[in-house]
């Protein structure tokens, strides 16, 4: 057994796609076991990412990049018998974790009330776009969906933009950290919980700043690109080979960026004497910090402001942002080897190191249904019941 904080607590996953993948995958680097709980056509992300042999081998590069570490069964749990099987599953685990839309559980007889018959003390989380009660409770989510009704897309871009949505699923990745983090909390009180995720309300709760300058101040928010809605100058400056992100936040960091670039007639200028003013004529500040940007290259400006305390770094792309020393001396990359898709499938773990060690996956991913006989003869099914329950479809 392995010494992880959720070390010994069994999670039954019958989620798919994002959100509740990407839940269980972090409490599975933390320690739990996970069992992941597919139909027989499997989790649509089987058939999502750039490889499209992968996808076609269910197999995709957006299924592998949460499910790792995980155990995969295939239950037709529209079945009686499939039912049956889920039943027993639940009587060995600690908690379930789905994110169908509201009241699918309830009508396969699968939800909390009978899972908790079935295993207490038991958590069970259902993570789904709006709630699992509501005006609005069972209406269809994605990402997209939740990114525009909770705002985040009206306050990204610039001024002359439209909106625009955040370059990556966003809504589906909080709303799954979210899930994670109130399941590792229900599980160390011992005591059947029902917690109900809702990803819009997961996304507006990390809008703290924004929400909270429009409900204490009215301050309506506007988008206003690459700026700091709090400060000037901090945002991004073209260099003379690309861009530049300054965040001279401080009064001191303000004077340092002044001293380094030679700025020392804006020092006194009444435009800049101030954050507020500064705030207010950010436009005609970035022109005149760029005219001296415009000289060096990004790298060279990033080591005279880290030299002199003024926050600063480059612009970069994924791949640059995926090879930079610090990620990769910290392992945040795991490399591990594979027999399907490829011989070697490289992960992505989490943000944080537990006593400087990296959590990572115990295992690979599954095939789908790769673990069912495995499983089903943990919880007392004979080779008997398993084969006929393959014939007649119940399992894959």
């Amino acid at each position: 057994m392995n010494d992880k904080p959720l070390s010994g607590f069994r999670i039954i996953d019958v989620t798919n796609v994002l959100s509740g993948p990407f839940c269980s995958y972090q409490l599975g680097l933390l320690g739990a076991d996970i069992i992941k709980v597919e139909s027989p056509d499997g989790d649509l992300a089987r058939q999502l990412g750039a490889n499209p042999d992968w996808n076609a081998d269910k197999l995709g590069t957006s299924f592998l990049a949460q499910n790792a570490g995980k155990k995969s069964i295939s239950i037709d749990l529209k079945s009686s018998r499939g039912k049956a099987v889920f039943q027993r599953l639940v009587s060995t685990a600690d908690a379930v974790v789905e994110n169908f839309r509201p009241g699918v559980m309830d009508r396969l007889g699968l939800g909390f009330d009978k899972c908790q018959e079935w295993s207490d003390p038991i958590v069970y989380c259902a993570i789904s776009g709006f709630g699992q009660h509501g005006p609005m409770s069972g209406q269809p989510a994605y990402d997209q969906i939740i990114q525009g009704m909770s705002g985040v897309m009206d306050i990204t871009g610039d001024p002359a933009s439209p909106p625009y949505r955040v370059g990556y699923p966003i809504a589906d990745t909080i709303g799954g950290l979210t899930a994670a983090l109130a399941i590792s909390s229900a599980l160390h009180q011992k005591k059947s919980q029902m917690i109900d995720v809702s990803m819009l309300e997961s996304v507006l709760t990390t809008m703290g700043w924004v929400v909270s300058n429009w409900l204490m101040a009215a301050a309506n928010p506007q988008r206003i690109g690459n700026e700091n809605m709090t400060s000037a100058p901090s945002g991004t400056f073209r260099t003379q080979d690309g861009l530049i992100n300054i965040a001279a936040n401080q009064e001191k960091q303000w004077l340092a960026l002044v001293d380094v670039c030679e700025l020392y007639h804006l020092q006194g200028d009444p435009r800049y004497c101030s954050r507020e003013a500064r705030k207010k004529n950010r436009s005609q500040l970035n022109r005149d910090i760029e005219e001296v940007l415009g000289k060096k290259s990004t790298l060279d400006w990033v080591e005279l402001f880290t030299e002199n305390g003024i926050p600063s770094g480059p612009v970069l792309t994924v791949p640059e942002a995926l090879q930079l020393p610090q990620v990769l001396g910290r392992e945040f990359i795991v490399s591990m080897a594979h027999e399907n898709p490829a011989k070697k499938i490289d992960l992505v773990t989490n943000g944080f190191l537990i006593n400087g060690d990296r959590l990572k996956p115990e295992s690979g991913v599954d095939q789908l249904g790769e673990s069912s006989a495995l499983i089903l003869k943990s919880i007392g099914y004979s080779d008997f019941e398993i084969e006929h329950m393959i014939q007649n479809g119940v399992i894959r």
